[in-house]
């Protein structure tokens, strides 16, 4: 009797431990649509104003030295949410090839003819394939997920999402997020809502928020404008400038909204551009060497992880972070392991960071050259060792450009190559760039 006894106290006591156990944390990925990676306060800008965003970074563990993979919005957010290289998921640019016959009308008529209506759609299967980091928290632990913003692969649930405002619908417009776009321009409603949900649901969420901010159309309201009119000679500048500080804003409501519902201390949030931006000074378009290119202007991007009580805030200057590492990031934090294909690491493990000694990206064209060979679209591969960056053009795309080694501590605008003066150094770091990614096409 007495050892039943027992038995029966141990195993109410194993309740009780599993019952106090930390629910698995609620996350929030935070992601800029075009902005420069110095285009932070924190970052040491003299006129854009980001306070909510800065207060996020001192509350992170910050990479100032962070990279997406590729500097074009639809290859780079699609990593973001499979941890996969471009070149891995497949989706390697931001539109399908039309058919043949198609190739010298305008955009206009290509997008309206059947056929090339039915590539795209065609295209989105590759998200099929991926995992996708909604999918897998879902599956394995139950979570509800949103999204909203920018998403260019149909429908949320595509994504592995439970809940989005994407429909995807290309015979309604649809291409990159269609109703989506409409977060934090007007507000953060459907996100409230949804989180809400969870909340009653007694569900942990994760929500996408990758608003159309600060990208084109540069409209900010009057009031942000105003501020910014007398700090440059260039209107195209000072409203992209307004239109950074109107995205931080939203970031404030969203951070706020945690805050107020208590969910703050059990929410990891992540913070990481698509891709990079400078703004022209005469129009609201992109300059050279930044959105696109390979450059830092257009892959470099401040990547901040918070997690109160579990994540010690730091900014991180010295090592490297690359969006690969997002995905296996959130799920150790969860207790799930990356898939094999991930090669990301884990940013919470110092250990990890510390060891990294490069990371790698892929530049690609807007256009997609192939449906199913990634080496079609390459333009460039770079790898970045401590401090040293090379970047290799694919003959394929860039028959003309030269091989660029820059010394990216001491030049980090990249305006004095040194290919010519390091020619061992080059071999080397070309030798890593084939091992890691060979960009060979398959017969």
């Amino acid at each position: 009797m007495r050892m039943l006894f027992l038995f029966l106290s141990g195993l109410l006591l194993s309740f009780d431990v599993a019952a106090a156990a930390d629910p698995p944390p609620n996350v929030v990925l935070i992601i800029s649509d075009d902005q420069a990676w110095t285009d932070f306060g924190f970052m040491g800008h003299k006129q854009i104003r980001t306070p909510h965003i800065d207060r996020l970074a001192a509350e992170s563990l910050t990479f100032s030295r962070g990279y997406v993979c590729d500097s074009l919005c639809r290859p780079s957010l699609a990593t973001i949410v499979t941890g996969l290289y471009p070149h891995q998921h497949g989706i390697v640019g931001n539109d399908p090839p039309p058919p043949a016959d198609l190739k010298e009308k305008s955009k206009r008529e290509q997008r309206r003819d059947p056929r090339y209506l039915q590539q795209r759609i065609d295209y989105i299967k590759h998200i099929d394939d991926d995992p996708r980091l909604a999918d897998i928290l879902h599956k394995e632990l139950g979570y509800l997920s949103h999204q909203s913003g920018k998403w260019w692969e149909g429908n949320f649930s595509r994504g592995g999402f439970t809940h989005g405002m994407t429909h995807g619908d290309r015979r309604r417009g649809g291409r990159h997020g269609d109703d989506g776009l409409q977060i934090g321009r007007k507000g953060l409603d459907p996100i409230f809502q949804f989180i809400e949900t969870s909340t009653k649901q007694e569900k942990p969420f994760f929500v996408y928020y990758a608003p159309f901010l600060p990208h084109t159309p540069h409209n900010p309201p009057v009031r942000l404008l105003d501020k910014y009119r007398d700090k440059t000679p260039h209107l195209p500048i000072a409203k992209y400038w307004a239109m950074c500080e109107w995205f931080d804003e939203t970031v404030g409501d969203l951070l706020g909204h945690l805050d107020e519902k208590g969910l703050a201390e059990n929410t990891i949030v992540l913070f990481v551009t698509d891709n990079g931006w400078i703004n022209q000074t005469g129009r609201s378009a992109y300059a050279p060497r930044s959105k696109r290119s390979q450059y830092e202007g257009g892959t470099r991007t401040p990547i901040m992880v918070r997690w109160p009580g579990h994540v010690k805030p730091k900014l991180d200057t010295t090592h490297l972070a690359n969006s690969i590492d997002l995905v296996p990031t959130v799920l150790a934090a969860t207790g799930l392991k990356p898939t094999k294909e991930m090669q990301g690491i884990n940013l919470l493990d110092t250990s990890a960071v510390a060891n990294r000694d490069a990371i790698f990206g892929e530049i690609l064209e807007h256009d997609i050259q192939h449906m199913t060979d990634p080496v079609a679209s390459l333009r460039f591969r770079w790898v970045i060792e401590g401090e040293w960056k090379l970047i290799v053009p694919h003959a394929g795309r860039e028959p003309e450009a030269a091989t660029e080694l820059f010394h990216i501590t001491a030049d980090p605008h990249e305006r004095k190559n040194l290919a010519a003066k390091q020619p061992q150094l080059v071999r080397r770091l070309t030798k890593r760039i084939n091992g890691w990614w060979p960009a060979k096409s398959k017969p």
